[in-house]
C-alpha cells in the first residue's frame, strides 16, 4: 500500500534571517552589493540580493560570448563612476573594446543654432549597462571565492511577493515567488522607479511625467573620414536628440520625442527611420514637422524626401560648417530600436525605519543630461559610507537615526540636479520667441566663458573643483 505522504506533500516555509537584503539586481543592485562585501568593515554582513529575472546566467553569457554587436541599453557614465568602479576591483572585469571615451560634447539649438562645446579630458565613458552588470556580477564571485564561510547569496528568477514587518523586533520579512521568507535587519530597495520597497515603507515619491518618449538604438555612422569621439545634442522643441559615440563608428542615441511621433517613428522601416534621424540632426523644424507627416501618411516617399532636402542643405555647407554637425548615420543594427517614458520623481525620504532606497527607487530624471545612473551611484557610495560610519560607533545600522547622513547627504545634491536637468527641458521645449533669443544669447555668451564651462563639467562629471 502507497504511503500517505505520496499524495499530500507538505511545502514547509523556509524563513532565513540576513543582515541586508537587496532588492533589485541591475546596475545599482550590484553596485551596492559589491560594494558592501569589498568593505573591510562591511564585509562580515550576511547579504542576500534578489532579482527577478534570469541575471546570473545572462551576465555569464554576456562576459563568456557576448553579442557580437553593442547593445541598444547604454549609458554615460563620468569619471567618479568609473574611480568608484576601480576601487571597487569590478573594472577590471569591464571588456575594454565595448566601450568609449569621449572628451568632447557639442549641443545645439534646433531653431536657432546657438551652440556651446565642452572639452575636457576623459569628460565620459560610453558603455552598455549589460558590461557593468557584467564586471559587478564577476567582481561579486571572486569575492565569493575569498570569503567562502560568508558569500553574498544572489537568488535570481525569484521575485518578491510581499513585504511585512516582523512583529516583534520590526525587522522587514521579505516574501519570495519561491516561497521562502527573509528576514532582515536593513532592506535596500533598488529595485527602479515602481519600487515595491518604496511602496511597503510608505514612501511618497513626487514628480510628473513629460509626456514624452526616449527612443534609443544602435547605429553606425557614414565612414566618410576620421573624427575623434565625440557627444553630439540637438535640442529640437519636441525633445532633445542625442547622439553618443561608441567603438569603431558606432553609435548610441536617446531622441526624446511626444508619444504620437515616438509611434510613427517606431512604425518606420529601418532605413527609413535613418533617414530621418539625419534630417533631425540638421535639417530645420519646419522641414521636420513637413517630413513628420510624410512619415505618418506615406512613409514610402520620406527617403527621398529626406535625401533631397539632406543634399539641399549639405550643398551649402563649408568644410568648417561640416565639423558643426555629426556625421550621417547609414546603418542600425536590426530590432535595435526601443523607446521607454521620460518622468522626473524624487522621494520625499530615502529611508525609513531600516529601509534605504538608492538610484531610481529615489528619483528618476530627464535623460538629456545622462545623469541618472552616475547619481544612483553617488547614493551607494554615501550609503555605504553611513554604514561604516554606524557600525564604527556600534549603532544599529538598520536604524533610521543611523541611516538618516544618507538621506541628508544625497537629497538636496540629487534635488539640484533633478531641478537643473528639468529646467533645462523646459528651457529648450520653450516656441516663444523672445525666449528662443533670450537662450541663445546665453548660450553664446557662456560658450565663450571658458572657466565658467570648466565649472559646470566639474558639476556634471563630479569632479572635484578646485
Amino acid at each position: 500500500m502507497l504511503s500517505r505522504r505520496f499524495f499530500a506533500t507538505a511545502v514547509k516555509e523556509v524563513t532565513h534571517v540576513s543582515d541586508v537584503v537587496i532588492v533589485g539586481g541591475g546596475p545599482a543592485g550590484l553596485t551596492m552589493a559589491a560594494a558592501i562585501k569589498s568593505s573591510h568593515i562591511l564585509k562580515d554582513l550576511q547579504c542576500t540580493l534578489v532579482e527577478s529575472s534570469d541575471m546570473c546566467r545572462s551576465l555569464q553569457d554576456y562576459c563568456d560570448d557576448p553579442p557580437e554587436r553593442i547593445l541598444n541599453r547604454c549609458v554615460s557614465i563620468t569619471p567618479a563612476t568609473v574611480e568608484h568602479m576601480k576601487q571597487l576591483a569590478a573594472w577590471k572585469f569591464v571588456r575594454p573594446d565595448r566601450i568609449q571615451n569621449y572628451d568632447y560634447i557639442r549641443t545645439y539649438d534646433g531653431l536657432t543654432n546657438a551652440s556651446m562645446d565642452f572639452d575636457s579630458p576623459n569628460l565620459a565613458t560610453m558603455i552598455e549597462n549589460s558590461n557593468i552588470q557584467s564586471s559587478l556580477y564577476q567582481r561579486i564571485l571572486e569575492l565569493n571565492s575569498e570569503q567562502p564561510l560568508n558569500q553574498l547569496v544572489l537568488k535570481d528568477n525569484t521575485k518578491v511577493t510581499g513585504i511585512t514587518r516582523d512583529s516583534k523586533t520590526n525587522w522587514p520579512i521579505v516574501k519570495l515567488s519561491n516561497g521562502d521568507t527573509i528576514k532582515t535587519r536593513l532592506l535596500i530597495g533598488c529595485d527602479g522607479g515602481r519600487s515595491p520597497v518604496r511602496k511597503f515603507a510608505g514612501i511618497e515619491s513626487r514628480g510628473w511625467a513629460y509626456n514624452t518618449w526616449g527612443i534609443v538604438g544602435t547605429l553606425k555612422y557614414k565612414n566618410t573620414g576620421f573624427r575623434s569621439p565625440t557627444g553630439w545634442q540637438r535640442f529640437l522643441p519636441t525633445g532633445p536628440l542625442a547622439q553618443l559615440p561608441l567603438p569603431d563608428s558606432w553609435l548610441s542615441i536617446v531622441w526624446s520625442v511626444p508619444p504620437e511621433l515616438a509611434m510613427i517613428l517606431m512604425s518606420l522601416s529601418d532605413k527609413s527611420f535613418i533617414s530621418i534621424l539625419n534630417a533631425a540632426s540638421r535639417l530645420s523644424q519646419d522641414e521636420l514637422n513637413y517630413l513628420y507627416k510624410i512619415a505618418r501618411d506615406e512613409p514610402e516617399k520620406l527617403q527621398d524626401e529626406v535625401n533631397w532636402r539632406l543634399q539641399v542643405f549639405n550643398n551649402k555647407l563649408t568644410a568648417d560648417q561640416e565639423e558643426k554637425y555629426p556625421l550621417e548615420v547609414d546603418y542600425i543594427v536590426p530590432k535595435s530600436r526601443g523607446r521607454f517614458p521620460l518622468k522626473l520623481s524624487h522621494a520625499d525620504d530615502y529611508v525609513d525605519e531600516r529601509i534605504a532606497l538608492v538610484g531610481d527607487a529615489a528619483h528618476t530624471t530627464h535623460p538629456l543630461a545622462g545623469q541618472g545612473l552616475n547619481m544612483g551611484q553617488a547614493d551607494i557610495q554615501s550609503l555605504v559610507k553611513t554604514l561604516e560610519t554606524a557600525r564604527e560607533r556600534g549603532l544599529d545600522y538598520g536604524t533610521k537615526f543611523a541611516l538618516e547622513p544618507y538621506f541628508s547627504t544625497r537629497y538636496p545634491a540629487n534635488h539640484v540636479m533633478l531641478g537643473v536637468v528639468d529646467k533645462i527641458h523646459k528651457i529648450y521645449s520653450a516656441k516663444f520667441p523672445p525666449l528662443v533669443w533670450a537662450r541663445s544669447l546665453g548660450v553664446n555668451v557662456l560658450n565663450n566663458l571658458p572657466l565658467l564651462k570648466d565649472l559646470i563639467v566639474g558639476q556634471v562629471s563630479h569632479r572635484k573643483m578646485p
